[in-house]
């Protein structure tokens, strides 16, 4: 049995060229004692894994790459995988060798083309041009410009398996050596139909479509790449009264950093001083600028507008918000979707395969049609259009591209199967705090028992000091506009769902919903009335108990606080939307009965829950699931969390909790429901272009192997095929940056 996972290691694995190749190099990591999980992913070329620290190394991943017959280091320093990605990898095709090989197949390719157009005047040019000088020009071609083939084919045979690259080598190998015999035999001396134009044009036609597949592949890591380009490289700090530039690696927390009206923001931070617009756009995909002021949040990487700004810096490096940014978006990128585990499978029987239907061409077409040569160019046409290779790249290029528009839009996707999976969503259950509503509510009433509603609020904002509860917040606002000073608190302990217990100046305070009250039995009827009213009007309630001081007695009621939430703008539409798109809506909500039904009621949701716990919102999200179809949630909080878990595809707004957005498959950079909507839209066009992708990529091998086996295919028009048809599948995953939500197509 596997140890569980306490580490992650990622290489840059070099020499993969289809997805038998990733297959391979994943089978080879996950043998590797210690190792948990190890995921290739082949448009990025990087394999991620994961294992125990105690046992694995890197020194053995890489041997385990080495011995499979391909290259790795690994990718350590916090943004060597985002340079790498970006930069590196796309120039390992280059230009020359395609222009050279071409040069020299002009002159085959010129009496190939003789014989298409003039049948018999194909045999004059070739008579012009001498067998030796036909030799002479295709040997370099195969055997030093395609030297990469017969490496990577002789590291698989090596390993035990096949690649594009063994075909190719196979194939090319099989029309050269032919050629050669025929140069050779005395029996052909008078004849010239040598085949050397097939093994050349198959060459140069591969290293176009490697090229040209390189240079499409760039692409797809655009988000990541710009994303990137969104970190300063130095920031103006002050130091000892005075202002320096520095490298922004040199800048610490609670370092005090200038921005002047027109600079990107180097750190994340909070405003201390001045204020101004910012231009989040390329973070949160908002794009109006947004107003901050003193005591505001910043993030690094967002653009500052006209005025200037001292931030006190509270993250740096791999804690910031655009190094975690990044992360998700390198972690979708490099997942698996499900549907790539049946490609997979595929692909580590298709190589064999292909090599078997090619033997049977062979020797059908020379037992039964008594004609080598045929025999022999039908078999090399079967293993040069088989390539894997847009069977490979069809699902990962998809993936990576959604994910990137997506982040665009403000949509970070962390989890390939939560992209896969969502345009099947059949029911959102939102929750409402922070989600529907503003989440910053306000202490609307305030109730107490003896009459002293100053201390009664004194004693609220003290038990609540330390929280960070959005009606914790408004309680400690409400103190503070009325200038109360607070008293110290000890003992606090917050129960998930029901409320927050402590001792506050020798007495020991409760502070919670009914749930709670009617567990410690406490006596609500003196406010009951008045409670009832202020949740009829939409308003969450909480009980302010006292502990008896006779043993056994129950906390004894000494007030009521009323909080008021308004909901969000988009909110309605965003229901609206969703609901026309024939995805039903739920409210799950730990407020009470009144409040979640006023919210329900305004926003058009027929099906709501109050009063939910934490753990039953995940069983009440278990219990959508049983009535059919995949179920997403949509919160922000800590007591989401469960929830987000359970569903099929949890949503998490950015503005919550982390253990919320660590929680769900999906994070939106702003607080807009509208943006779960937009979410579901990517993944419905992602997921095509994945559907699209794989049949084309099925189809072409499915029709290629027959028509080539069947000699109605010349490895020429093969190889042309073959290269082309990477090149088509990565093209396609491209449009998806077309993409644009329905929102602004009006």
């Amino acid at each position: 049995m596997k140890n569980q996972a306490d580490n992650e290691w990622t290489l840059a694995i070099e020499g993969m060229t289809c997805a038998s190749c990733a297959g391979r190099v994943e089978k080879a990591l996950s043998k590797v004692s210690g190792v948990v999980t190890a995921e290739v992913n082949l448009a990025m070329e990087t394999a991620k894994v994961k294992g125990s620290a105690s046992e694995v190394t890197v020194d053995k991943l890489v041997e385990s790459v080495v011995a499979a017959g391909y290259q790795a280091h690994a990718l350590n320093s916090e943004n060597a995988e985002a340079d790498y990605i970006s930069e590196t990898k796309y120039h390992a095709y280059s230009w020359w060798p395609i222009a050279l090989s071409t040069l020299l197949s002009l002159p085959l390719m010129m009496a190939m083309i003789a014989e298409w157009l003039f049948g018999q005047g194909w045999i004059a040019w070739q008579g012009q041009l001498s067998g030796w000088l036909q030799w002479a020009l295709a040997t370099p071609v195969q055997f030093w410009l395609g030297a990469r083939f017969y490496k990577a084919g002789w590291s698989a045979l090596k390993a035990g398996t096949g690649n594009m690259d063994l075909l190719v080598a196979l194939g090319t190998s099989a029309a050269y050596g032919l050629s050669v015999y025929l140069l050779l035999s005395p029996s052909h001396a008078g004849a010239h139909h040598l085949y050397f134009e097939s093994s050349t044009i198959v060459i140069t036609l591969v290293l176009l479509g490697k090229w040209l597949e390189s240079r499409a592949k760039a692409q797809t890591t655009e988000a990541i790449r710009a994303l990137n380009a969104l970190r300063p490289d130095k920031a103006s700090v002050i130091q000892n009264g005075q202002e320096r530039q520095v490298a922004i690696a040199s800048v610490k927390v609670g370092d005090v950093v200038v921005i002047r009206p027109g600079e990107r923001i180097a750190v994340d931070g909070r405003i201390t001083q001045g204020e101004s617009q910012v231009d989040e756009s390329l973070i949160t995909g908002e794009s109006l600028p947004v107003a901050k002021k003193n005591g505001d949040m910043v993030t690094g990487g967002a653009v500052n507008g006209e005025g200037l700004l001292y931030v006190t810096t509270t993250a740096i490096g791999a804690e910031s918000v655009l190094a975690r940014i990044v992360r998700l978006v390198e972690s979708a990128q490099a997942k698996k979707a499900p549907i790539q585990r049946l490609v997979d499978k595929v692909s580590a029987v298709f190589v064999p395969v292909v090599i078997v239907i090619a033997l049977l061409t062979l020797l059908a077409w020379g037992l039964l049609g008594g004609d080598w040569q045929v025999a022999i160019l039908n078999a090399v046409a079967v293993l040069v259009i088989a390539c894997p290779c847009a069977l490979g790249l069809a699902t990962p290029t998809a993936i990576m591209v959604g994910t990137g528009v997506a982040a665009k839009h403000g949509i970070l996707i962390k989890d390939a199967e939560a992209l896969e999976l969502a345009h099947a969503v059949k029911t959102v259950a939102f929750d409402k705090t922070g989600t529907l509503t503003e989440g910053h509510p306000k202490l609307v009433a305030l109730e107490s028992a003896v009459g002293d509603e100053a201390n009664l609020l004194v004693l609220a904002a003290s038990l609540q000091f330390g929280s960070e509860h959005p009606l914790a917040k408004a309680v400690k606002d409400a103190a503070q506009a009325k200038a109360l000073s607070l008293l110290p608190s000890h003992n606090v302990q917050v129960i998930a769902g029901k409320g927050i217990t402590g001792v506050v100046d020798g007495q020991k305070l409760y502070l919670g919903n009914t749930r709670m009250m009617e567990e410690l039995r406490v006596n609500l009827s003196k406010f009951k009335a008045r409670a009832a009213t202020l949740e009829a009007e939409g308003h969450s309630v909480s009980w302010f108990a006292q502990a008896s001081s006779m043993p056994n007695f129950a906390p004894k009621l000494v007030g009521l606080l009323a909080f008021g939430d308004s909901i969000k703008a988009t909110s309605a539409d965003a229901i609206a939307g969703l609901e026309q798109q024939g995805i039903k809506t739920v409210l799950i909500s730990g407020d009470n009965q009144g409040s979640a039904s006023n919210v329900a009621r305004q926003l058009g949701i027929s099906e709501f829950y109050a009063q939910v716990l934490p753990d039953e919102k995940a069983k009440m999200v278990a219990k959508l699931k049983l009535n059919g179809g995949l179920v997403a949630m949509v919160g922000d909080g800590l007591n989401d969390a469960p929830a987000l878990a359970a569903a099929d595809v949890g949503i998490a707004m950015s503005s919550g909790t982390d253990v919320a957005m660590h929680t769900s498959g999906i994070t939106l950079m702003r607080g807009d429901p509208a943006l779960v909507a937009q979410a579901i839209e990517i993944s419905q066009h992602t997921y095509h272009k994945i559907r699209q992708n794989l049949f084309w990529a099925f189809v072409y091998n499915a029709v290629g192997i027959p028509l080539a086996a069947f000699g109605l295919l010349s490895p020429v028009v093969a190889g042309a095929a073959m290269a082309l048809s990477s090149f088509s599948v990565v093209s396609n995953a491209l449009l998806l940056k077309l993409w644009r939500p329905k929102a602004d197509q009006k």
